[in-house]
């Protein structure tokens, strides 16, 4: 199954959290667009890590990352970070990059700094990264693709074009450098090194994954309103930060794409210039800034103070919406315990009339938050594991932003750590009981019905736990059998329960414990079973 993770807002929503999380049960992560002009920050058991290129799930050895075709491939960035995880102890990753992937060169870096100058004070607040330079060459066709590497007379040509091309604005707009060819070439030669062991084929490898089962995240960067299509134009990246574009991104097919987690932060933040209706100023904002994110708000990639807001209710929504939602994860919940009262942005007042819907920028711009307040908790969450043990007015929080927002919250992120997270959902159950059973591992060959039912029970319980004892595990039992003991262990299931059962014959030999979720789900799907809600009702 192919997963997405998402931003619904303007980006540092805590998608690396997410990711690196839901890696444990995948076996490949997908970067599908951006570069490394933003950053996912990650706390686990090998320490604290900004990424800018690699996949969040690189801390696994069972994983593989894929810098896919959408990507901008700054190549020293990635090899730079690489290095960096590996000097913190964490192992070699599995890397595979896009033949197909365009490169961020060095001169891409500096019209972008050439530019935010040229402008002044109406600059765009670049990260100075060479993201819009280099997406501009690359839809104007004079970009360089990794496969162009390895034709040197292609190459060879190509640099005393695009030089050509680029001088005549570096000597009569900018008044700078000009580029030699032969630097150039040099360049891309340099680079050629580095990659030429990760390149392949990534689009035929991911088809091939997906055809065998695997389980496949596809992890965004930015977010929702940072779209050059659906953001807030122009204060926007240079690609499209939406689920939708991971098909194209990744080099898979859009219906592949069967669940899309959008991540929300529990208050609101953003970096860089552009309309923000809930933000907050003064010792305000802050306070929020300085308890906020996991170790304050300032910008993984530039160190920059990030601008604070109140949670966004109409941004958040359209957000959502935009992604194709299908599950929200809430972020940093924990951070909002220190208030009596927490306001909410409920809709935006424009030249008198109240909207909840998020309009275009130059409304945007007028737009006044309408806030509603609620009361806080005044505890520290972290550490709590089930949903009903929140304090009652958390629980209200959320469950009030769910309502507005629309999409059911089945995960809540209640510190920085990878284990701070409460699931919300039966597929999560789902999760567990199949972590369990790659566990038992191989079965004996002759499995006695007694050791089913041990089983069975088992499962029974964890349902029982998570209040999920209802449509899903009453109606779809699992069991291990073989050799002769196949037709008794159905007919005592049958028998004892009365539902369809799912046969999963030698689990051990199934794959990872996603591609045995993979397996549930199918079975689930095609008796057209709805899932439910663990824990409380939507």
């Amino acid at each position: 199954m192919v997963r997405a993770i998402v931003g619904a807002n303007w980006g540092d929503e805590g998608k690396g959290k997410i990711t690196d999380m839901l890696a444990e049960q995948a076996d490949i992560i997908v970067r599908f667009q951006g570069g490394a002009n933003a950053g996912h920050t990650i706390i686990n058991d090998y320490g604290k890590f900004a990424l800018h290129t690699l996949p969040s799930g690189v801390f696994y050895g069972h994983t593989t990352s894929i810098i896919g075709n959408g990507v901008a491939l700054d190549v020293p960035v990635l090899f730079k970070e690489v290095q960096s995880i590996i000097d913190q102890g964490v192992p070699m990753p599995k890397i595979l990059v896009s033949d197909r992937a365009q490169m961020v060169m060095s001169y891409h870096k500096n019209f972008d700094a050439y530019e935010e100058e040229r402008l002044g004070g109406k600059s765009f607040g670049s990260t100075k990264s060479g993201i819009a330079p280099f997406y501009s060459d690359k839809y104007a066709k004079i970009g360089f693709q990794v496969s162009e590497l390895f034709d040197d007379e292609l190459l060879k040509e190509k640099v005393v074009r695009v030089a050509e091309q680029k001088n005549v604005l570096l000597e009569h707009l900018y008044h700078k450098p000009l580029i030699n060819p032969d630097d150039l070439y040099n360049e891309l030669q340099e680079y050629k090194k580095m990659i030429e062991p990760f390149v392949c084929d990534t689009s035929l490898f991911l088809n091939n994954a997906i055809k065998e089962g695997k389980e496949v995240l596809l992890e965004g960067q930015l977010g929702s309103l940072k779209d050059p299509d659906h953001g807030i134009y122009p204060m926007v990246t240079s690609s499209s930060t939406l689920a939708g574009y991971g098909a194209i991104g990744a080099g898979i097919p859009p219906y592949e794409i069967k669940k899309i987690v959008t991540v929300c932060k529990a208050y609101s933040s953003a970096v860089g210039a552009g309309a923000f209706v809930s933000e907050i100023f003064g010792d305000e904002a802050d306070e929020l800034r300085r308890r906020g994110g996991d170790g304050g708000e300032f910008g993984a990639t530039t160190g920059r103070p990030r601008r604070m807001g109140w949670f966004d209710c109409v941004a958040s929504k359209y957000g959502c919406r935009m992604q194709g939602t299908t599950d929200v994860a809430f972020t940093v919940l924990d951070v909002l315990g220190y208030l009596d009262e927490i306001p909410v942005c409920v809709g935006y007042e424009i030249d008198g009339e109240v909207t909840t819907d998020f309009p275009v920028t130059h409304l945007l711009e007028k737009a006044k938050p309408v806030l509603k307040t609620l009361p806080g908790w005044k505890e520290d969450i972290r550490g709590i594991r089930k949903y009903e043990d929140l304090p009652e007015n958390c629980r209200n929080y959320i469950e009030f932003i769910e309502k507005e927002v629309g999409y059911p919250f089945t995960m809540i992120s209640n510190g920085p750590g990878r284990d701070d997270i409460i699931l919300n959902d039966t597929e999560d159950v789902l999760t567990q009981i199949c972590r369990q059973y790659m566990k038992w591992g191989q079965c004996p060959r002759f499995m006695n019905t007694e050791k089913i039912i041990e089983r069975q029970e088992y499962v029974d319980a964890i349902a029982k736990e998570y209040k999920a004892d209802g449509l899903i595990y009453q109606q779809i039992k699992f069991c291990d059998y073989w050799g002769y003991e196949r037709a008794s262990a159905f007919h005592v299931m049958k028998e004892k329960y009365g539902y369809p059962v799912l046969s999963i014959d030698r689990p051990y030999a199934v794959g990872t414990s996603g591609q045995l979720r993979t397996r549930i789900q199918a079975f689930v799907e095609s008796l057209e079973i709805k899932r439910i809600n663990a824990g409380r009702k939507l």
